[in-house]
């Protein structure tokens, strides 16, 4: 990292912007069982880049950096996950993008690892032989 620029884990103002709607509500504390205090998405969205950006484990996400733990980022993680908020994020950049005209669809790649291929796809059918008859046995 240079002098003057920001970490990669660091959250820029404007994404945060974007991103901030489209996570689901935390659900309300019963009062009747104190706990400690939510980490603010925003600090636990900089855990979950950190962890990624350094390839550590969640485990040994460092506390001092106010992230929480590194467990908390992991569930916080899953929890985004199962509620779609990637996807959303991800579709919501690319019309913003497509509206500017940043988008070249010439370079686009298409691949299994980015839509669902169907399970069981159609039966090989045998090949027909080429041959006038039947080969002989190698091993008689």
């Amino acid at each position: 990292m240079r002098r003057g620029e920001q970490a990669p884990w660091i959250v820029p103002d404007g994404l945060w912007q974007r991103m901030e709607p489209l996570l689901p509500k935390p659900v309300p504390r019963d009062p009747r069982r104190p706990g400690r205090n939510r980490i603010p998405d925003r600090q636990v969205l900089c855990g979950i880049l950190f962890v990624l950006h350094t390839g550590i484990q969640w485990e040994f996400l460092p506390q001092e950096l106010g992230f929480g733990s590194g467990m908390t980022c992991w569930r916080r993680l899953e929890e985004w996950n199962r509620a779609g908020v990637w996807q959303q994020l991800h579709e919501l950049l690319l019309a913003e993008l497509q509206g500017a005209g940043k988008l070249d669809w010439s370079r686009a790649v298409i691949d299994s690892s980015h839509v669902r291929a169907a399970r069981r796809g159609p039966k090989a059918v045998r090949a027909r032989s080429t041959a006038p008859g039947r080969a002989r046995s190698t091993t008689s």
